[in-house]
């Protein structure tokens, strides 16, 4: 079964972003960061997601990220699903922390449970064949709006949205131009899929 091993983020300023995720997320080897002046405006069609346990560990994270040098694009709130918040890195990356626990259980902590990148692409069902075909097994799928993928052992997870829904849900624009400015490391590739995500073995 593919898996995704890594994602490599394309930024301006290659140690003011490694100073940056140090502080806020200290994620280790699932993220990688390589210079870039690709040109891209906008929304760049994708964000990151990092799934904790209780409402107080996101809070953890959002807050550590603030400090860090992002930017709130939504306040961290509970919601019909649980409860979570969206902030945009300094390079331009946009990061949803989440819970679905609506209540704390116990002390905070920068525990991330899960790491999950959020495609948004033009055609849900096409893009949903076109990474089946290439090894990707679905665990969920909701018709033409979203996809999610099986990975039991792989440090990232993959899910597909409407662009269009998932900019609103991280409170951005749907519109963008340019580079994606990310990399997806995984034994799928390489490819580059039918959005423009590049994928190169890790």
């Amino acid at each position: 079964m593919a898996s995704i091993e890594s994602i490599t983020l394309e930024v301006d300023d290659h140690v003011a972003a490694e100073r940056f995720y140090a502080t806020a997320f200290g994620l280790g080897a699932q993220l990688r960061l390589r210079a870039s002046d690709a040109p891209t405006t906008g929304f760049r069609g994708f964000a990151v997601s990092l799934i904790v346990a209780q409402p107080a560990d996101a809070d953890a994270l959002v807050d550590a990220a603030l400090d860090a040098g992002a930017t709130s694009l939504k306040s961290a709130k509970k919601s019909l699903w649980g409860y979570g918040g969206v902030v945009q890195a300094p390079d331009g990356t946009i990061w949803t922390v989440a819970s679905s626990a609506k209540k704390d259980t116990g002390p905070a902590s920068r525990q991330i449970d899960e790491i999950v990148l959020q495609l948004g692409v033009a055609d849900v069902a096409e893009s949903k064949r076109f990474y089946v075909d290439r090894g990707l097994a679905v665990t969920k799928s909701y018709g033409r709006k979203y996809v999610e993928f099986a990975a039991p052992s792989s440090p990232v997870k993959l899910s597909l949205n409407k662009r269009g829904a998932l900019a609103k849900v991280a409170g951005v624009a749907p519109e963008g131009t340019g580079s994606h400015r990310l990399v997806i490391g995984g034994d799928a590739g390489p490819f580059t899929d039918p959005d423009g995500f590049v994928w190169r073995r890790p």
